[in-house]
């Protein structure tokens, strides 16, 4: 088992809304394919939350800096 701090890649559209407590808290284990998540549809592939801590964590948080960056739609329809 391991601890992992999300924190740094919650930036964007799809991430962004999980620094929400209230949204982040409603997280479940997917029976099917094996991995968190959310009602947003946020979801991490299996393989990175497995290597998070052998760079994997740190190369998607390098990206999510340039999500935060970028201006999202409210809506995408």
């Amino acid at each position: 088992m391991q601890t992992i701090d999300f924190e740094p890649v919650l930036h964007g559209y799809l991430y962004g809304p999980l620094r929400d407590p209230e949204l982040f808290n409603q997280v479940r284990l997917d029976p099917e394919i094996h991995t968190l998540v959310w009602p947003n549809d946020a979801d991490f592939d299996p393989a990175t939350l497995y290597h998070w801590h052998d760079g994997e964590g740190a190369e998607l948080a390098e990206r999510a800096q340039r999500w935060a960056s970028v201006t999202w739609p409210t809506s995408l329809t």
